[in-house]
């Protein structure tokens, strides 16, 4: 076994760190596409084979491991299956929701969110997509159209004037536009967590523009002191992403791999 090696001399750094004090370094990834593949029905969406054993080595190995995610933290734990990993915590809904083994806590909903809810389905009548209700958020989905990026490209104007009409912001994604409350993404998340857990190094994982702002962070922090790695779970419907990482891995499956690999380098005789 030998892990690879990061493009970057910033990235070697921050996996030297990691794995030199893994008891004080912090390990956050996103789950879709990143730890689960991209499936056209996200109900049905898995981690990749292996992955919950992977979870549990790393979080023996390491200080503390975090999901991070647009999707609801009590999903992710349940029906994803990650509650079965000891210790880990779940932020989801971009750090709207908070998911450890003592339960769920998550700020009351944004006001605009009642308007929007009754509004989507009108605006997206006769279209090929479909709605996904998270509670805290509203996401359309096109990815069961013939034409998926066409399709949310026809929508994209109509659904960023709602969410602005109503005090959210439209972000996009694979084949989804998320209306959600301003304020919530996954940078200020992995910043809040190294505070939180006062992290020496930091690793964040990611696949879509939606990690763009955890990278942001990660790259923050090493100009703070703190080494960081970004890692991307790449696929060719987010190629651009691989360029914004200091490590690159082919998809979920890749990705299971480097964290099983991770955890036997930092406890060598586990």
């Amino acid at each position: 076994m030998s892990l690879p090696t990061p493009v970057t001399e910033a990235g070697r750094t921050g996996l030297a760190a990691l794995l030199s004090d893994p008891g004080q370094a912090l390990l956050a990834m996103d789950f879709d596409g990143t730890l689960a593949p991209i499936i056209a029905d996200p109900d049905q969406s898995r981690v990749a084979p292996g992955g919950l054993a992977a979870l549990r080595a790393v979080a023996r190995a390491f200080g503390r491991v975090a999901v991070v995610t647009g999707r609801p933290a009590d999903w992710v734990a349940g029906t994803g299956g990650l509650g079965a990993v000891p210790g880990l915590v779940v932020l989801g809904q971009y750090g709207a929701q908070r998911w450890t083994a003592d339960g769920l806590r998550e700020g009351p909903p944004h006001g605009g969110l009642v308007a929007v809810r009754d509004a989507l389905p009108a605006l997206v009548e006769g279209r090929q997509a479909r709605i996904e209700d998270k509670r805290l958020s509203l996401v359309v989905h096109t990815r069961g159209a013939e034409h998926p990026d066409a399709e949310l490209a026809t929508l994209v104007g109509p659904l960023r004037a709602l969410a602005a009409e109503h005090g959210l912001v439209a972000h996009l994604g694979r084949a989804i536009v998320e209306l959600r409350p301003p304020g919530f993404d996954k940078g200020g998340v992995l910043r809040g967590l190294v505070e939180e857990y006062a992290a020496r190094a930091v690793l964040f994982a990611g696949d879509d523009v939606g990690d763009l702002p955890a990278f942001e962070e990660v790259a923050a922090l090493r100009e703070r002191g703190i080494p960081g790695l970004t890692v991307c779970s790449a696929s060719a419907e987010v190629a651009h992403m691989a360029e914004r990482a200091d490590l690159v891995v082919g998809g979920p499956e890749a990705m299971i791999t480097l964290l099983r690999d991770l955890a036997t380098e930092a406890l060598p005789s586990g």
